[in-house]
């Protein structure tokens, strides 16, 4: 569809574990993306949401070909790029940009900010004058001021860093940002920051976003729709609002239920997810989530694996025994 930027169909990644073997028949593999699909509309923030190693950072880096992917098609505005060799998905790099977790790891540390601009400046042919201008645009944009340009990475906070991550992103003027659990190593309050800033820049540039984050609370803040997602699996899937309102699926009732109260009378009504994430190595047919589900049956939870149907109100679940909680 002409609205959507970003499209998946299908995809699967999956990691060998045991490259040595030659019977490919006895291989063991991790099964970190299993047939995702999902669509990204043109200015929308769009959030993927789950506990660490439920592969939410592995679809983000299929998506913009910093991984291969072993089936399925990935589009950018109605052009397939899951199947481009490197050399024929680099004219797409200067439209999707990636903001990391750690902002400290993501910078030369042996380079002030002003440099690191001006090379990525250089790489992707902007003229110095121009580069020059929009380096201190950004830098104003992102509410710092121009010293930093001059300072090491080291020098900086880890908020200030992750703004001028932001900017170093916007720097080359993308259609598509995804940003990997980008608050997730700041302070709350800086957190706040930068999340601000992200709703900014859809309501005055029309970014599209990716969001990816462990913390559903984040995402409804800043995400317009949102995919959970459970052993490389989407388990739910909507307008955030929508999903957090009316939740059908119980992770998804989990992860609302592990965040902290937003007010002492605030009652509970769900009960806290006990044990973690199964390995996702060779994984058998069944719901993904039956090891730990508190309305698992015997049968059909364990011998069918349950597929994404429409709910209402474009809100997809994943689950044999759906039940909504207001």
């Amino acid at each position: 569809m002409a609205d959507n930027l970003i499209e998946v169909k299908n995809i699967k990644k999956y990691f060998r574990l045991d490259k040595g073997k030659l019977n490919r028949a006895s291989a063991r593999y991790l099964h970190a993306v299993d047939h995702v699909s999902f669509n990204i509309k043109k200015g929308e923030i769009f959030g993927i949401i789950g506990e660490s190693g439920s592969g939410k950072s592995t679809i983000g880096r299929c998506i913009i070909k910093l991984l291969d992917i072993d089936s399925g098609e990935v589009y950018y505005d109605g052009k397939k790029i899951s199947d481009l060799s490197p050399k024929d998905i680099k004219p797409y790099r200067k439209n999707m940009q990636m903001i990391f977790q750690n902002p400290l790891a993501s910078f030369n540390p042996k380079k002030t900010i002003g440099q690191i601009f001006r090379e990525i400046a250089k790489v992707y042919k902007i003229p110095s004058d121009v580069a020059e201008k929009k380096i201190h645009e950004l830098v104003e944009y992102i509410n710092l001021t121009d010293d930093v340009l001059t300072r090491l990475p080291k020098e900086l906070s880890g908020g200030q860093l992750q703004r001028l991550a932001i900017a170093r992103a916007l720097l080359v003027e993308p259609e598509f940002i995804l940003a990997d659990e980008p608050v997730s190593a700041l302070d709350v309050s800086v957190q706040a920051q930068i999340l601000n800033l992200m709703i900014d820049l859809k309501k005055e540039k029309g970014q599209t976003i990716l969001f990816i984050s462990h913390d559903l609370t984040v995402v409804r803040h800043v995400c317009d729709k949102v995919a959970v997602v459970y052993l490389g699996v989407i388990v739910e899937m909507g307008p955030t609002e929508e999903v957090y309102k009316h939740v059908y699926h119980p992770y998804t009732q989990a992860l609302i239920a592990a965040k902290p109260k937003e007010h002492p009378l605030e009652v509970k009504e769900h009960e806290l997810l006990e044990g973690e994430i199964p390995s996702a190595v060779n994984v058998k047919e069944g719901c993904r989530f039956r090891e730990r589900c508190p309305r698992f049956r015997e049968g059909l939870c364990s011998e069918r694996t349950p597929k994404l149907k429409k709910i209402g109100n474009d809100h997809y679940v994943a689950c044999h025994y759906p039940l909504i909680s207001d």
